[in-house]
């Protein structure tokens, strides 16, 4: 019996469409990008005529195109969404990921729906829900286990589940993150997150006594699954998905080239897996996820350990770690360490005051680094390169273009010549001139070759070229060009109009919500998502923490634990030196207390 062959997919973000074309050269199977409104991440917004002109690309390769509406939605705003998913629908965007499941009572056309990982989608019983309600593919949360992913797609196998596997973390739960609301009136529901996670905080118990200060004790480390992505594949994963909408190009085409390499060198060997597109890529750089914007990596939680994976000294880029300085002298440094730094990197450092320092590099002189100015370094402190200046230069570079293999026939009919072509994907066209045959006086074939192989910066590639002709014809390279220049657009055109989308429209469903009241923590802020609510068996719904605030609300549901960094694991048997309960205080006074759910093993910052 043959095995089930499943499509594996790379998704990578698109801050606008030069960042998604990138993503597209570099090897993405699918792209995610943000509208001009409802996308949580206000920044990174783009016009329909953008998205179009980006999936008019990407559907060229196979390579499909998603929306992020994921905010949730005020009722004002109910008018405004079903307007703009028409359009989208129009322009031929493959799917929407979306958070507010009043969408799903909205007048909208039969196109796939995704759920956010806003949705906070992380037991058994709340995607085999959302399966229900008639979402093909969810987005699992961030904090899930190989084993808790497997037993979800051992729950619905049918179901496509997405998860991140690279890029920034939000310590809380997706969908469950009040703080930037609460402290300065801007939603990450709504897209507008004032990043409450990377502040400094004093840490204080209840004495009042100082257990750290001006630390960031809620900020992790990037994630980096790349070297767990086959187990996870065998876990049930179908996308993986790098994080970083706001991210900027030279990030994703290096992070996105590297995945592809890492996801390829499988599928060479597993073949129940596939690519979930068409093309060949070809970066001219070597990737080295590194060398772009990272706090440190770690694989969070996959595994189920919790270790590393905090960022408490700063929020900000380290880079490659690159070596410890050895001698301080009073313009230049020396370093012991493998990596030779270069004129213009960038390098940092943790000072003695703990504070991350940065500084620029002048010029390096045999073993001698000269900075531009000279920082307060030491021996044996660990250096940084958060920005290396050759590397930056090669991905500045035009990319190569993405190719799609040809394979093309070169013959005749009665009239003149024809030119055939079949892609990987299977397009094929052909192409027939009309021109009077004579008798060459040399043999066409290499110049024959040798014309219809320059496919130079169109999708294609030749792979292989027959040349089937009954005589020695003479055949002008102006003609080889014309006919080459024809079937380049014809298979351009044949994709573009055969390109066919799935469609899918969402089913009238009354099966029960996994629970039966909803708290702020339902994010319900419009009558349409009260109506699916109720209709699913939710009794009691409060409105969303945007629309009506509660005091003293917890603002962050939390994997990440203080205590557990602090060695104080009440599972490990060591007990904490200070007395409950632990408060948090920003740099402005605010408070908030820490509250600790061992069994769940979540840490909660409540409002004070």
């Amino acid at each position: 019996m043959e095995k089930e062959i499943k499509r594996i997919e790379l998704l990578v973000p698109a801050r606008n469409l030069e960042t998604g074309i990138a993503a597209v050269n570099n090897g993405a199977d699918a792209v995610y990008i943000g509208a001009h409104r409802f996308g949580a991440r206000q920044m990174a917004g783009n016009s329909v005529e953008d998205i179009k002109l980006l999936a008019d690309y990407a559907h060229l390769f196979n390579v499909k195109v998603y929306v992020t509406l994921n905010t949730i939605v005020e009722e004002e705003e109910i008018d405004a969404v079903e307007k703009l998913i028409a359009e989208l629908y129009k322009i031929g965007v493959d799917a929407l990921i979306i958070q507010d499941l009043g969408i799903l009572k909205m007048n909208i056309p039969p196109l796939p729906l995704h759920a956010s990982t806003q949705t906070d989608n992380r037991t058994v019983e709340k995607v085999r829900f959302l399966a229900d309600s008639g979402f093909p593919r969810v987005v699992l949360a961030r904090e899930l286990s190989l084993k808790e992913i497997a037993e979800i797609h051992a729950a619905v196998p049918q179901t496509e589940l997405e998860v991140f596997v690279h890029g920034a973390l939000c310590v809380s739960y997706s969908g469950q993150c009040y703080a930037s609301q609460h402290c300065f009136g801007r939603s990450a529901n709504k897209g507008a997150c004032a990043q409450f996670c990377r502040l400094p905080f004093d840490l204080i118990d209840a004495d009042g006594k100082i257990i750290g200060k001006q630390k960031h004790f809620l900020s992790l480390k990037d994630m980096n699954r790349s070297e767990h992505l086959e187990q996870m594949m065998d876990a049930g994963v179908t996308s993986f998905k790098i994080e970083g909408r706001l991210k900027d190009v030279s990030y994703v085409k290096n992070v996105t080239a590297y995945y592809r390499a890492k996801i390829d060198a499988i599928l060479s060997r597993r073949t129940e897996y596939r690519r979930s597109s068409y093309g060949a890529t070809s970066p001219n750089f070597v990737p080295a996820p590194e060398k772009s914007f990272s706090r440190g990596f770690t694989d969070y939680l996959l595994v189920g350990d919790k270790e590393g994976i905090t960022s408490f000294d700063t929020p900000k880029s380290l880079g490659e770690n690159v070596g410890q300085v050895r001698v301080v002298a009073r313009n230049f440094f020396t370093m012991q360490g493998s990596v030779e730094l270069a004129n213009g990197d960038g390098v940092c450092f943790i000072g003695a005051d703990g504070k991350l320092q940065g500084f620029r590099i002048n010029k390096v002189e045999g073993g001698r680094i000269f900075p531009q100015s000279m920082p307060a370094l030491f021996p044996g402190v660990t250096l940084y390169r958060n920005s290396d200046s050759l590397f930056e230069k090669q991905l500045a570079r035009p990319d190569n273009p993405r190719k799609l293999s040809l394979e093309l026939c070169f013959s005749e009919n009665a009239d003149g010549f024809v030119l055939y072509g079949r892609d990987e994907s299977g397009v094929e066209a052909s192409v027939e001139v009309a021109f009077a045959k004579e008798t060459a006086r040399n043999s066409q074939r290499d110049n024959i070759m040798n014309q219809l192989g320059k496919w130079g910066n169109t999708p294609f590639e030749a792979s292989s070229i027959k040349v089937e002709l009954s005589g020695e014809w003479f055949v002008p390279s102006s003609l080889l060009s014309a006919i080459r220049r024809e079937l380049c657009d014809k298979l351009i055109e044949k994709h573009r109009s055969g390109y066919v989308r799935e469609e899918m429209s969402v089913p009238c469903t009354s099966h029960k919500y996994p629970i039966a009241k909803l708290d702020y923590r339902g994010n319900v802020s419009n009558s349409l998502a009260m109506a699916f609510y109720k209709e699913h068996g939710v009794e009691d719904i409060q409105p969303a923490y945007e629309v009506s605030p509660v005091d003293g609300a917890t603002i962050m549901y939390c994997k990440h634990c203080i205590k557990h960094s602090f060695g104080w694991c009440s599972k490990s048997g060591n007990r904490s030196p200070y007395r409950e309960p632990f408060y948090l205080v920003s740099s402005d006074g605010k408070r908030f207390s820490l509250a600790f759910d061992c069994k769940q093993c979540i840490m909660m910052v409540n409002a004070e």
